[in-house]
């Protein structure tokens, strides 16, 4: 296609603007960084400074000779520090080394939690059974490994009264101590009052006895299972032994069936 030109003024002068339209730029090259350490023959440097497969420092070799190391070896050539100058690289087994670092991170996503803040509101004036049921929600929380938020809620004449709150407060804080520590120390917020307490253990940790539990009152539940069944079946096998009582004979047992009494 041949180009277009058009004359046009600018400041006094003429100016020949193309107006074709503009053509379609080339897709960038290459692909996606790669994160993966460079291995073998596709590492760079001339020298490297090369890690035996037990850790021990060899010394700073030519690139030639590690990789007939690495082949003497049966093992690859990893490039493990590649800004350092020369480049650090270590003999090791590559597939292994990726295999055992894929299931560390598998095992760390496993165990990575949620950090999970829980709510529990409260009355400056509550009742004392109110108070052992809102306390013992607050407690298996914080067993659970989750934060928990304690909000005391005023309401009218309650307002002018701030200390109730913070007593109350201080209360639970105590009695839950054994569970869980002040994060965020009580302070006023408009019509209520706000605590956060965090729990002493973290949450995998929660999570790991919190399974040990489950898991032990399931083997109580089959052991005690197991054992009334057994003396269920025992006892069954007793009864079964036991010889039904003989019955008693009589006169008329003695008697002929086909005489005639009449």
């Amino acid at each position: 296609m041949r180009p277009v030109f058009q004359a046009s003024a600018s400041a006094g002068a003429f100016r020949i603007v193309d107006t074709r339209l503009p053509t379609r730029r080339h897709p960038r090259l290459g692909g996606p960084i790669s994160i993966e350490p460079r291995i073998n023959d596709r590492i760079r440097s001339n020298e490297v400074r090369l890690v035996g497969p037990a850790g021990e420092q060899v010394g700073i070799v030519r690139i030639e000779d590690a990789l007939r190391l690495a082949a003497e070896a049966d093992l690859d050539l990893v490039e493990v520090a590649a800004q350092a100058r020369p480049p650090v690289c270590k003999l090791m087994d590559y597939g292994k080394w990726k295999y055992e670092n894929a299931q560390k991170a598998r095992e760390t996503r496993r165990n990575q939690t949620n950090t999970v803040i829980k709510e529990m509101k409260l009355r400056p004036k509550i009742d004392s059974h109110d108070y052992e049921t809102k306390k013992g929600h607050v407690v298996r929380f914080l067993k659970a490994g989750d934060k928990v938020k304690i909000t005391i809620m005023f309401r009218g004449r309650e307002q002018s009264r701030p200390e109730l709150g913070f007593n109350l407060l201080k209360k639970l804080a105590e009695d839950v101590a054994e569970d869980g520590t002040v994060e965020a120390a009580p302070k006023q917020d408009g019509r209520n009052m706000l605590m956060v307490l965090a729990p002493t253990r973290k949450k995998s940790e929660a999570i790991v006895l919190t399974k040990a539990e489950k898991d032990r009152r399931a083997a109580e539940r089959a052991a005690n299972t197991e054992a009334e069944n057994r003396s269920l079946a025992e006892s069954r096998a007793a009864h079964a032994t036991v010889a039904a009582p003989k019955k008693r004979r009589g006169p008329a047992d003695n008697l002929d069936p086909d005489v005639d009494l009449g």
